[in-house]
Formats: structure tokens, sequence, C-alpha cells
């Protein structure tokens, strides 16, 4: 697995990584989800992320996977109100006791990188937050600390000098972000997380999507059909199924500044089929830019933002 220089950190991360949010809201068999990420760790996969909010996602990261830390790096999320942890959104208190939390859950001293979890570019700029993440790091707790959103208020988390990191939606039916959000991340030298880099698989039906992907995928899905993409002019004549994916994949990941991308997923044969597109690399510039092209031609005068 390729690994690349994450920005102003000292890691170096995979160009594919795993997002943890579907092990803990689709409850798989615990066998199965660390099937899946032990998987992915012995192909050479070093990016973990989850969030405090993923309900049982970082303990079951905890139990299974741990005893490999040195093998990957451990990013999570905070900033978001939880249930049982007291505090208001942003504020100092519930992040400081939501990264100690996070740190007896996933059984670790220190986390890689923690990230503001999708706050508004006002409550970045108030500073409050952030602080919190600061004095975190300051205390050992964490290593490197950052953002994840989108739009103009993860350009200006790019452009703070605290941030090392930024994680941003980044796909075929996402395409804000590549104008709005790298140009600022590779000016300032901070590493970039794509999440979502298969569009919640908006080819499918969303009567086919797991448990509330159904509606959450449903943006998705209608940007997708307007777009009306030929698989066959972009030259992939695989079956469906599977060209889909590869396409989606590696267009994120031709994106330049784009380190890491974040692929969620609880069956092991779809990690086999994620590790072979990824490993094929960026797509050809050409198909690149028509995709391009048929993004900004499907939005018909409207802007289609990054999708939180």
């Amino acid at each position: 697995m390729v690994k690349t220089r994450f920005g102003k950190t000292d890691l170096n991360v995979s160009s594919l990584g795993f997002g943890a949010a579907e092990i803990g809201y689709l409850k798989p068999e615990r066998e199965q989800a660390e099937r899946v990420m032990n998987l992915l760790l012995d192909e050479g996969v070093n990016v973990i992320d989850t969030a405090a909010t993923y309900e049982t996602s970082e303990e079951i990261i905890g139990q299974a996977i741990m005893h490999r830390k040195a093998e990957f790096a451990l990013i999570s999320k905070c900033g978001q109100k939880l249930a049982g942890v007291e505090g208001e959104a942003w504020s100092p208190g519930l992040i400081a006791k939501t990264i100690d939390r996070s740190l007896s859950r996933l059984r670790v001293d220190a986390l890689d990188v923690m990230l503001l979890h999708t706050c508004d570019e006002a409550t970045l700029r108030k500073g409050e937050a952030l602080g919190a993440l600061v004095k975190a790091r300051q205390a050992g707790k964490v290593k490197f600390i950052g953002y994840s959103g989108d739009n103009q208020a993860a350009a200006y988390a790019a452009t703070l000098p605290e941030v090392a990191v930024i994680e941003t939606s980044i796909s075929i039916a996402d395409q804000a972000n590549i104008d709005i959000v790298l140009p600022v991340a590779r000016k300032y030298d901070v590493g970039v997380l794509a999440k979502r880099p298969i569009a919640n698989a908006a080819w499918k039906k969303t009567a086919e999507q797991r448990g509330f992907y159904g509606a959450y995928a449903q943006p998705y899905v209608d940007r997708l059909a307007k777009m009306n993409l030929d698989l066959g002019s972009l030259g992939f004549t695989l079956a469906p199924e599977l060209a889909w994916p590869e396409l989606a994949l590696r267009f994120t990941l031709s994106q330049t500044g784009v380190n890491s991308a974040i692929i969620g997923t609880t069956n092991p044969e779809n990690v086999g089929r994620n590790l072979e597109f990824a490993r094929k690399g960026p797509l050809p510039r050409e198909t690149v830019q028509k995709i391009r092209a048929v993004f900004r031609a499907a939005q018909s005068g409207e802007s289609w933002p990054g999708l939180q």
C-alpha cells in the first residue's frame, strides 16, 4: 500500500484508510468487525478513523486491534453533544471530557489525531473549541489536531497554524471541496483525509442501503442521477457493481492533496476489492476532467456545496 507524507504531521499514511462509522452504527458481529480491521492492517492500511459519536465504534476498535497500535495512525473526532457527557456542544469542558472518554474506550494513552467534528465556521473563529484541543495536545493526550468538515469552514480551518489535518468530503458526487478546501490545505501543508470517497454507493437504489444509510445517501443518489455518467465512455467495461466503486474511489484518489481516502465497510469481500482499486492508482487525467465537467454541468446553474 502506497504511503505519503501526511502534511505537517510526522506521519506517513496509506492511500486507503478505514472509516469506522459503520462498525458502530450497523452493529456487525464483533468477530466480523475484527476480521475486517485486521485484514486491512495485514495489507498495509495504516489509517483508522472513528469518532466519539459513532456509537460503539471506539470500543470495538479498542478491543479488536489495539494490540497492533504500532501499525496504524488512530484518528477520532469530538465536540458534538454526547449522551452521558456533561457540557454544551463545542465547549472546552465537553471536549476535554470527550477526549478522556475516547482514550478510555480506545485503550490508549494518546491519540495520533483528534479533530473537531463539523462545527460551523463561527464556532471555529471563537477559538474556544480549537483551544481545548490545543490544551489536550499540550497535556500529551493527542499528538496532532485538526478539523472535520466541509466548504468554507474547512477552508478557514486549514489556514490556522494549530491545524495539522483536515477531513473533508470528496467524491464523484461531491466535488466542491476539491476547489474550496484542497488548494488551501496544500498552501498550508495540511494533511487531508477524504471522507465518503465512494459517495455512499450512490449508484445503488436507496432501498438497498443498510440501516439509516438509505436516507443518508439520498443527496448523493440524486446528484449522481443528474450527472448521468456513462461508464463505457469513461473506459469502464466491468459489471456496474464493480465499475462504480472503482471509478469512485480512484476519482477521489486522483485529487492532488488527498493523502488518504477513508472507506467504511463491514464486509471482508469489499476490503479486498477496495484494496485492489486503490492499488491501481489515480484515473487518467482526461477521465478526471470528464467527470469534473459533468459535475459542473449537472448543477444547472445551482451550486452544489460539500455535503455534511
